[in-house]
């Protein structure tokens, strides 16, 4: 299978934002093993970190679009995930979830459903029957509002050999309680 997507230029240092992206992916997803799959494929160089400059929605989703096909045509030795980064969305949380309805609206409409899922993350993601202050939340608060684009047949492979979608949420869930804020926020200072 040919590669389309283009391959990040090493030659710049990557942005701050694509830092601190990738400093949470490394300490928190990683660290914490908030997502058990994740750990090989930092390891092997096949996340691809996509910093999405538009503001406007029409403009994301078009650049999106991109992202999803260059996704579905790349070889999963190449790059087997994309976080799509948006660190100019000026919208709020709520806001923000109707853009990831009309971003999962796009899949269907290009014929990338059962090829391509999205996850959501946002610096305030709340889940709707958590209070705002529960660390529960932060499974999903990512730096920056960031849709994960994760190829549905590289799920499911992870999900034969490991516990439950439903298991790895709950042990977050439990894990984040345990630790706390406070403790969750020495874990990021120190880790």
């Amino acid at each position: 299978m040919p590669s389309t997507l283009n391959t990040l230029d090493l030659s710049k240092p990557p942005s701050l934002v694509t830092e601190q992206t990738q400093e949470w992916v490394r300490k928190f997803v990683v660290g914490l093993n908030m997502c058990p799959f994740a750990k090989p494929v930092l390891a092997k160089g096949l996340i691809r970190y996509v910093e999405c400059k538009e503001s406007e929605q029409g403009l994301i989703v078009d650049l999106l679009d991109q992202e999803l096909v260059g996704l579905r045509d790349t070889d999963f030795s190449v790059v087997e995930t994309t976080l799509f980064i948006l660190p100019n969305w000026v919208g709020d949380f709520v806001e923000f979830q109707f853009l990831v309805n009309v971003c999962r609206k796009r899949i269907k409409t290009l014929g990338l459903k059962g090829v391509i899922q999205i996850a959501d993350f946002h610096p305030n993601y709340q889940f709707a029957d958590a209070l705002s202050e529960d660390v529960s939340n932060a499974t999903n608060q990512s730096p920056y509002p960031t849709l994960h684009l994760l190829r549905e047949q590289r799920v499911e492979h992870a999900l034969q050999s490991a516990e439950s979608a439903e298991k790895i949420v709950l042990r977050n869930q439990s894990l984040l309680k345990e630790m706390g804020w406070d403790g969750l926020n020495k874990f990021l200072k120190d880790g």
